[in-house]
């Protein structure tokens, strides 16, 4: 009989479960082989595909392709990916000549606007989550020789730490967090009567956004060589950009000569 989580170890693998959903079912792979030798399935698989050698489209089908497009509507770019996904029965006929690398590599180009949206999300529930009582800060304190010796005990990463209170983005301490997989390290600053987390985490193959909104929060997201950072709050896009620069610098002077 089938392990009942199995639905649930796809999701896992595919980066669909919040960060306390993962973090249940983690424990629950400890204790089930099943699931276990699923997700050993599902990483073969996943490397197998990648492993295809990658072919171009013929110019014959590319310019079939394009002639039978619609002409660019003046409209938001949500609204052109929800129009493409409207036309399964001319994609299904222009990928019918095509070998299955090809048809994989097409789709995974028309899916990759989309793809960071999971993570998107799991790192704006972070951000709610914080905003709970008792859940903003595990390390209380203003000063970066306090903060960042504690996350190499409790993250996965380093990130850059630096009070800019004469700035006006006053430090409060940090935290760990978990998704994507990673104990995520998040520094939390204060600015008028706004709360800003910035969450650190090894950089994957997803490519995030610079920047997106999500519930009503805004996102600004960068990379600073292996790592991967993301400032979250309900703060103006300008006053989140100021911190975002603020800490762009704090990098560039500790960065080795």
């Amino acid at each position: 009989m089938q392990c009942a989580e199995q639905l649930r170890v796809q999701g896992y693998f595919d980066g669909e479960l919040d960060a306390l959903a993962a973090a249940d079912l983690e424990d629950h792979l400890e204790h089930c082989p099943q699931c276990r030798a699923l997700l050993d399935e599902l990483q073969v698989l996943r490397e197998r595909l990648r492993a295809l050698p990658r072919q171009q489209a013929p110019a014959a089908l590319r310019a079939r392709i394009a002639s039978g497009l619609p002409a660019a509507p003046s409209r938001p770019l949500a609204h052109k990916r929800l129009r493409a996904w409207r036309l399964p029965v001319f994609w299904l006929g222009a990928l019918g000549g095509l070998g299955a690398a090809t048809a994989a590599a097409l789709a995974l180009l028309l899916l990759s606007p989309l793809l960071s949206a999971p993570l998107l999300d799991d790192v704006v529930a972070a951000h709610v989550r914080s905003l709970l009582p008792e859940h903003l800060t595990d390390v209380v304190s203003t000063d970066r020789h306090t903060v960042k010796p504690w996350f190499a005990g409790h993250a996965d990463v380093s990130p850059v730490v630096a009070d800019f209170s004469e700035q006006g983005y006053q430090l409060l301490g940090g935290r760990a967090d978990y998704f994507d997989r990673q104990r995520v390290a998040t520094l939390v600053y204060r600015h008028g009567a706004h709360l800003i987390n910035v969450f650190s985490w090894l950089a994957g193959r997803q490519v995030l956004p610079h920047s997106a909104t999500r519930s009503g929060y805004h996102l600004a997201c960068w990379r600073d060589n292996s790592l991967q950072y993301c400032a979250v709050s309900d703060a103006g896009w300008d006053e989140l950009e100021q911190l975002v620069r603020l800490l762009h610098q704090q990098a560039a002077r500790e960065a080795p000569p």
